[in-house]
């Protein structure tokens, strides 16, 4: 799993227009918390295992782009929560699950 960084607003855009050739997911996390840091390693422990490679992983840490993740949830019309996973395809967002409800089998299955 290989992380893109995601820290300007200006990239939101960037990632709707490429969702619309490849699935997206944005991962939003808090640094100083440890359920963040659980579902982060949850998340890349289970990445390949669930066969998530053609999905593209952008990672936001929301503590210091505090106004890219408020931006996020106003351009993709979600609730902000940390920690947080979006599915981004064809521009939209078709899910997002937060904490340790993040269920990677979904994401899988509304990316194909």
């Amino acid at each position: 799993m290989q992380w893109q960084q995601l820290t300007s607003t200006e990239q939101i855009d960037q990632i709707k227009e490429e969702s619309k050739g490849q699935p997206v997911v944005i991962f939003k996390h808090s640094t100083t918390c440890s359920i963040s840091a659980t579902a982060k390693s949850r998340l890349e422990r289970q990445w390949d295992d669930v066969g998530l490679g053609s999905i593209k992983p952008y990672y936001l840490d929301l503590l210091n782009y505090r106004p890219v993740s408020n931006e996020i949830a106003q351009s993709f019309d979600v609730r902000h929560e940390s920690p947080q996973l979006l599915l981004i395809k064809d521009g939209q967002c078709h899910y997002h699950g937060s904490h340790l409800g993040i269920n990677l089998q979904e994401v899988k299955k509304l990316a194909s």
